[in-house]
């Protein structure tokens, strides 16, 4: 069955997006908190998809090598995150690899567990690449993010201890807000006031 034929059902599949350090942790953590609501998030899935003896895993290695192995844990000779985002955040060639790798990877699993909640009316899927991965035939509806891009490398220095230049770099490698915002349904506004975003979800959800 093509994938995206398993994706066609009544259910209610809201893509949740905004750009990094956005605060869309925040958000989901809301949700799980006071909504009796799956959530499926595309970075953990990611995550899963390139532990050892994966196919993801093996792939990985043999494009970048062994130097992609964290030395913290090499009896488990598990993948450095850490050390693949910074390559390929320098390296564009080696983004776009990872990411055609990565992303239907992605995708088919997130259709997969999908079906494991389809007695759920409704499914939260957490996906910050949404628009430049191509997600949206999987959602009935998307929800993005707001928030000023001061406030977001402010969020992305502390949580990442990088430095400014490394968060406006990460920040400008994604779609603005504006080019996200065309093709969205919600807008949640995650400026300052969390208020205004729990409004706007205590009226849709």
């Amino acid at each position: 069955m093509d994938i995206h034929q398993k994706s066609k059902n009544n259910q209610r599949r809201i893509g949740l997006t905004g750009g990094i350090a956005s605060g869309k942790s925040t958000i989901t953590n809301y949700i799980s908190k006071h909504k009796n609501i799956p959530i499926l998030d595309a970075d953990n899935l990611s995550r899963e998809l390139i532990k050892p003896n994966t196919y993801g895993y093996k792939k990985i290695l043999d494009y970048f090598g062994n130097k992609i192995i964290d030395n913290k844990n090499k009896s488990e000779k598990a993948i450095n995150r850490k050390l693949l985002r910074n390559i390929i955040f320098k390296n564009a060639e080696s983004k776009e690899w990872i990411e055609k790798l990565l992303h239907p990877l992605i995708k088919e699993k997130m259709i997969e567990e999908c079906s494991k909640y389809k007695n759920n009316q409704t499914i939260i899927l957490v996906i910050p690449l949404l628009f430049e991965a191509k997600f949206e035939d999987i959602c009935t509806e998307i929800w993005l993010v707001k928030c000023p891009k001061e406030l977001q490398k402010k969020r992305l220095i502390t949580r990442d201890k990088i430095s400014e230049k490394e968060a406006y770099y990460s920040i400008n490698l994604q779609l603005s807000f504006e080019e996200k915002r065309k093709f969205s349904d919600i807008i949640l506004d995650n400026s300052d006031d969390q208020n205004k975003w729990i409004k706007t979800i205590s009226k849709i959800l």
